[in-house]
């Protein structure tokens, strides 16, 4: 089985070609904009160097936030519409699925980084029990994170977690980031009939109109 795998979620552009199991191909560049405008290149990167055709692959993998609301929309836009022309499936993983390492064992929580800034420092959240997720991302403040992870301890992954580490001093940290490769791995787990491949947003976006209404 040959699988596309796409990550623009975050401040980099993914892509990587993945055979029976096997990264044979991939690139990573990183950038904050312009996915949209890379990415195609990346990916006809990956078939010049493999000398494999697009006719070939199987399905193509996405991570689909949430993260980056630009680049959530550019990657599953670009696996959609690849998906629909090649007439393959294109396979949703979230970023906190695609962060979390093959073979985890019992309880974990995944977290990124959503809001930064003091005082409302907040994280993308999603639990898993021994790989396989029990609840949908969410968006969680500090304060209730440092709480339940006080009262049910997990194991936890992730990227960008200095705030709680201040806060929890003693909670030991696995550091994890959403892969294009571990995103492909999972897909090729799916099932084979599927649905298309949809944003997770889990944040209304917060663009404004002018004289700042909301769309």
């Amino acid at each position: 089985m040959l699988i596309l795998g796409l990550n623009t979620s975050g401040p980099a552009c993914e892509t990587v070609l993945l055979q029976d199991g096997q990264v044979i191909a991939e690139r990573h560049q990183a950038m904050t904009r312009g996915q949209d405008a890379r990415l195609p290149g990346l990916v006809s990167e990956l078939f010049e160097e493999t000398g494999l055709a697009m006719t070939n692959l199987s399905r193509i993998a996405v991570v689909t936030g949430p993260g980056s609301f630009t680049g959530v929309r550019v990657g599953v836009a670009f696996a959609r519409g690849l998906s629909l022309a090649l007439k393959i499936p294109s396979v949703g993983v979230t970023a906190l699925e695609a962060a979390l390492p093959d073979g985890q064992q019992g309880s974990a929580i995944v977290l990124l980084p959503a809001k930064r800034r003091p005082p409302e420092i907040t994280y993308w959240a999603q639990r898993f029990r021994s790989g396989t997720a029990t609840d949908q991302p969410e968006e969680i403040g500090l304060d209730n994170l440092a709480e339940e992870l006080t009262a049910h301890p997990h194991f936890v992954y992730g990227d960008g977690l200095e705030a709680l580490c201040e806060r929890l001093s003693d909670l030991q940290i696995h550091p994890a980031r959403p892969d294009a490769a571990r995103a492909a791995a999972i897909s090729e787990k799916a099932e084979d009939i599927l649905p298309p491949a949809s944003p997770v947003y889990v944040r209304a976006p917060d663009a404004a109109l002018p004289g700042g209404r909301k769309p």
